[in-house]
């Protein structure tokens, strides 16, 4: 027998002449590999909870009462179109979180130049400083509301407090993702409860769901498509994915129990939020409150204290879940841009989050005596001017050939992507148009 026939190489098991080949082995034994049960999916639950939290604070309620008051519930249908906007976007982050060595921001330096890391960190850090005063008012009126008679800033220092605590304990983001899937479980129970115990006229809440726009009603829609598609929270999303250490082969099931679910709820309870509002001032006939503790009282005589209870204890929630992770993402964000580190627990990162606990409630102090929401509405309506370059930003690092592989975007999601960032560019120009007197 010829040496060629007796020295011939071992087969791989499984391959061979007339065989499937060992890529084609490797890839069912890894699909096999990661098929998880049903709990095990739910340990991935986390980054897109936290933007979701993010997102939905007091800005977001402010417009969303303001909407039910003025348009009845006409206007719900913006809160889906922005929500599907932002599983979009959210979900081109999660994926960046999984593709990217390092860091998004880090990504952007190394493909597009350090300069647009740096504009792309501290515009998500001067946003979080806006957000600050919003988180810092609503946290204080909140509390207020749930024990009536006491000093709103008072609980904000106490809040403050709170906070800067939670930013000294370490792995700080493992246990902010528990406390604020928490807090989010908890709102959801307050504004579907506050829904309900309001009476609303669900025929017409579902007549809501087709797009119509009221007459003057375009300044309103644009704010909330501005305020429930949040761009900074999309973008912080993918340093929570890396922070868990997500890789490709769990992408799928991240879409399914967290990116979805976590953009999805928020949404929800701001339509909630209208629907509670529609109904509340249009039976008591009442014009939109000038102070959030006005919907509360409002909501009283319809639901009675234990439902004024409940909704105050939801505005408490979104205020303060927003404020956690406004502070760590900021301070997180400035770090990275200025090549300290992309964790938030680097020095850097915790005096950034420092910095904007005490903007917060500096501002807050300091203009006491101005009406709260009008407070809020202003600081929100600051942040959009950095929206557009970090909408950009995600979008063309999903692209990117080299660094996403298989999970750079299909053309699809571009076309998702394009409407979210026209839209956050309108709402830009509209902005600038209101300071310069248009």
């Amino acid at each position: 027998m010829s040496d060629r026939t007796t020295q011939r190489p071992p087969a791989t098991p499984g391959t061979g002449h007339g065989r499937i080949s060992t890529e084609t082995v490797r890839s069912i034994v890894d699909s096999h590999r990661t098929r998880r049960t049903f709990w095990r999916r739910l340990a991935l639950i986390g980054p897109a909870f936290v933007a979701g939290a993010w997102q939905f604070g007091p800005g977001n309620l402010t417009t969303a009462m303001n909407a039910g008051a003025l348009y009845g519930y006409t206007l719900i249908w913006v809160i889906i179109v922005s929500t599907i906007l932002m599983i979009f976007l959210t979900d081109m982050s999660v994926r960046l979180g999984i593709r990217t060595p390092v860091s998004l921001i880090s990504s952007i330096k190394d493909s597009l130049g350090t300069w647009a890391g740096v504009v792309a960190g501290i515009g998500v850090f001067l946003i979080t400083l806006c957000f600050s005063v919003g988180n810092a008012v609503g946290s204080g009126v909140g509390l207020s509301m749930l024990v009536p008679g006491t000093s709103p800033m008072m609980w904000t220092v106490i809040c403050t407090v709170l906070v800067g605590t939670i930013l000294l304990l370490k792995k700080i983001y493992g246990v902010v993702e528990k406390i604020l899937i928490a807090i989010v479980a908890l709102m959801a129970f307050c504004f579907i409860a506050s829904a309900f115990a309001s009476n609303p006229d669900w025929a017409a809440a579902g007549a809501g769901l087709i797009p119509i726009v009221p007459g003057g009603a375009w300044l309103l829609i644009i704010g909330l498509v501005g305020t429930n598609f949040s761009v900074n929270a999309a973008f912080f999303a993918s340093y929570g994915t890396k922070a868990r250490r997500r890789d490709e082969s769990e992408y799928r099931d991240i879409t399914i129990v967290d990116t979805i679910p976590g953009i999805v709820a928020p949404g929800l309870m701001t339509a909630l939020v209208i629907v509670v509002a529609a109904s509340v001032l249009g039976q008591t006939g009442a014009d939109t409150p000038g102070a959030f503790t006005g919907l509360a009282k409002i909501f009283e005589p319809v639901a009675g204290p234990v439902g004024a209870f409940i909704f105050a204890l939801g505005f408490f929630g979104a205020a303060f879940s927003s404020m956690i992770p406004n502070c760590i993402a900021g301070g997180t964000m400035l770090s990275d841009a200025i090549g300290r580190g992309a964790s938030a627990e680097t020095p850097t990162a915790r005096l950034g989050s420092a910095f904007i606990l005490l903007f917060g409630i500096g501002v807050t102090l300091a203009f006491a005596g101005t009406s709260p929401v009008q407070l809020i509405v202003i600081a929100q309506a600051l942040t959009v001017l950095f929206a557009p370059i970090l909408a950009a930003l995600i979008i063309v690092m999903a692209n990117n050939r080299k660094l996403m592989g298989s999970l750079r975007n299909r053309w699809w999601q571009n076309v998702a992507g394009a409407i979210g960032l026209i839209a956050v560019v309108a709402l830009s120009i509209r902005l600038m148009m209101s300071l310069i007197g248009g």
